[in-house]
């Protein structure tokens, strides 16, 4: 059984080949040596070029009908804010003026190549580093609001895409009547903003001051180059999914293991990120809950996106009765975690 059946209509990203995104980069200015490199991404393409002249830009692709032209200058505009401020993230060039640029009906934006590999996020030395930098773009963040970015929020990221699924028929009849309990108990803790905090108030989304985010902020958004005397470190990439919300979104997708470890590698984010930033310990009170957002969400995107053909072959297992049996367990311990004392750093 398929998630979502594919319809006859030729998926949009089947049209970019690498002569295109060649053409794309000769129509500004740019001329490839004809190599290309696609880069990990599922909801943009993304490839990295050389150029004749023997430097590299990274070509990004924006999926059609995903953002609007006002959203993806916005993205745009916080990346150069982040750059003028000396934040290490990677900006779009400006190229004849502009930022997004389009050719044979996507918009793209190109930005310089940085190498980098995953942060080595064990060692608390580079948790606090990493945490100085977050605090850096929260700085930025707090400045002004998005105007057209959407509000990570309960409606959005749990209750649209619970929904969406549960009207497309997405999740097989043998685990839907399960699966959409336990998101709306899920749900409903999350909708209660009840959630104790570790000074023995309750705290909810809806009580958290919100700001421009990274969004996305995983391990793989964050690279890390040697340190020399030319500099070295931590910076972020990709932007496509900045939007308002708790700072404390960019902070808990860093953290993995045990319970233990989380709180070692949380205490190192925020003895760094402290430096520059105060932080309202109050937020970790939202770990799970935007967890649990982020796992209801995912499920939909997937969904969603299944038309394009990279997502089959790289999500085989997505769609099965397995794949929502363990969809069900995972809202289960969520809804254990919602209700147990948050992590405290």
């Amino acid at each position: 059984m398929t998630p979502h059946a594919p319809d006859d209509t030729l998926h949009s990203y089947a049209t970019l080949t690498p002569d295109l995104v060649l053409d794309a980069l000769s129509s500004i200015g740019l001329h490839g040596d004809g190599r290309l490199m696609a880069l990990g991404s599922y909801e943009n393409r993304v490839y990295q070029a050389v150029l004749e002249d023997g430097g590299r830009v990274v070509a990004k692709f924006y999926r059609p009908g995903r953002w609007s032209k006002a959203q993806i200058l916005e993205e745009h505009a916080f990346a150069l804010e982040l750059a003028e401020a000396e934040v290490p993230m990677i900006a779009p060039l400006l190229l004849d003026g502009r930022t997004m640029h389009h050719h044979a009906g996507f918009a793209f934006s190109v930005s310089p190549w940085r190498g980098g590999r995953a942060p080595e996020l064990d060692d608390g030395e580079v948790l606090e580093w990493v945490g100085r930098f977050l605090a850096r773009l929260h700085n930025v963040g707090a400045a002004r609001p998005f105007a057209h970015r959407p509000a990570l929020d309960a409606r959005a990221f749990g209750q649209e895409p619970r929904d969406w699924l549960l009207a497309q028929q997405i999740i097989p009849l043998d685990q839907q009547s399960a699966w959409r309990a336990a998101c709306d108990e899920a749900l409903d803790l999350i909708a209660a903003s009840a959630f104790q905090t570790s000074t023995g108030g309750t705290f909810g989304l809806k009580d958290a001051t919100t700001l421009r985010l990274h969004g996305d902020c995983h391990p793989g958004n964050v690279l890390w180059t040697p340190v020399d005397k030319h500099g070295g470190g931590p910076h972020f990439v990709d932007l496509d999914d900045a939007r308002t919300g708790p700072a404390v979104q960019d902070l808990w997708m860093l953290l993995s293991g045990e319970r233990r470890q989380r709180t070692q590698q949380l205490r190192a984010l925020l003895d760094g990120y402290e430096q520059l930033r105060p932080f309202d310990r109050r937020e970790l009170a939202l770990i799970e809950p935007l967890r649990t957002l982020r796992l209801i969400h995912y499920s939909a995107w997937l969904a969603r996106r299944w038309n394009d053909p990279i997502f089959p072959i790289n999500f085989p297992w997505f769609g099965s009765s397995d794949y929502w049996r363990g969809q069900v367990d995972m809202l289960h311990e969520q809804i254990e975690a919602m209700q147990e004392e948050p992590l405290y750093a």
